[in-house]
């Protein structure tokens, strides 16, 4: 969506600020022991204090309120009672959420507890790579060229992007025009960010692996070889300066 009033702002703003605190406490929250489930309803709970719907539910009736994703799982896990959270995890939550008819998205991944697989390179790769590749981000830009320069970065660090997960825009709906934001440089994707277009940036760093699978139940996508993958989302409004961050407030 485009942002043509105060009032269009104020609710966008809200989206952006429930979802981002509902991933803030679900990462402090997460502890190990706990099943992905407890966590997902926990998030819930925070979403509903806030008036907010989870969108994955809501929109595409995705069988729980976030998304948890763990280890090789790249995004869209199900959270579930038989899974329970490790020492060393690579932990993944992906937040999006309606309120008064405003979209919001972010996630990000994280480590749970001691890093003894030194994962921590990986994470912060996708987090400050996410941070300057929104620091470009201006009106009129190419939306190729911030797939270019994501992919850049990530191979500086020695690492890949996968090339089939990508942001979007978003506003009155969880995902709309553009349909795709992606990590590399499309060639064919001749679509310019617009002045005052709210769209959701997101990063999906690869330890080796470029494509993600979905798998048996339909959601959770996984690399084939076992790479790992750090994903951080931020929604955010552009401008012909620094963008508008909605979901600043989750930290990452």
């Amino acid at each position: 969506m485009s942002i043509e009033s105060q009032q269009e702002l104020q609710g966008i703003r809200a989206a952006g600020k429930a979802v981002a605190i509902a991933l803030k406490k679900m990462r402090e929250f997460a502890r190990v022991g706990m099943s992905t489930k407890e966590l997902d309803e926990y998030g819930f709970e925070i979403l509903r204090s806030f008036g907010a719907v989870p969108a994955p539910k809501k929109d595409y009736g995705f069988p729980a309120y976030t998304c948890i994703s763990l280890n090789d799982e790249v995004c869209h896990g199900i959270p579930s009672d038989q899974v329970r959270l490790k020492d060393g995890d690579l932990v993944n939550i992906d937040v999006s959420a309606e309120l008064d008819g405003y979209y919001g998205d972010n996630g990000g991944s994280f480590v749970l507890g001691n890093d003894f697989r030194n994962l921590s390179p990986l994470v912060e790769a996708s987090k400050e790579i996410l941070r300057a590749a929104i620091r470009r981000i201006r009106s009129q830009m190419k939306v190729a060229e911030l797939g270019g320069f994501i992919e850049a970065e990530a191979k500086k660090r020695g690492y890949r992007v996968i090339r089939n997960l990508c942001g979007h825009g978003i506003g009155r709906k969880l995902h709309e025009a553009p349909a795709e934001i992606p990590n590399f440089r499309d060639r064919r994707n001749q679509l310019l960010f617009k002045k005052n277009a709210v769209v959701a940036v997101e990063t999906f760093i690869s330890t080796k692996a470029r494509y993600a699978y979905t798998q048996d139940d339909g959601w959770t996508m996984k690399t084939n070889d076992k790479s790992l993958v750090a994903q951080h989302e931020h929604t955010l409004i552009v401008t012909d300066d620094q963008p508008i961050i909605l979901t600043e407030e989750n930290g990452i």
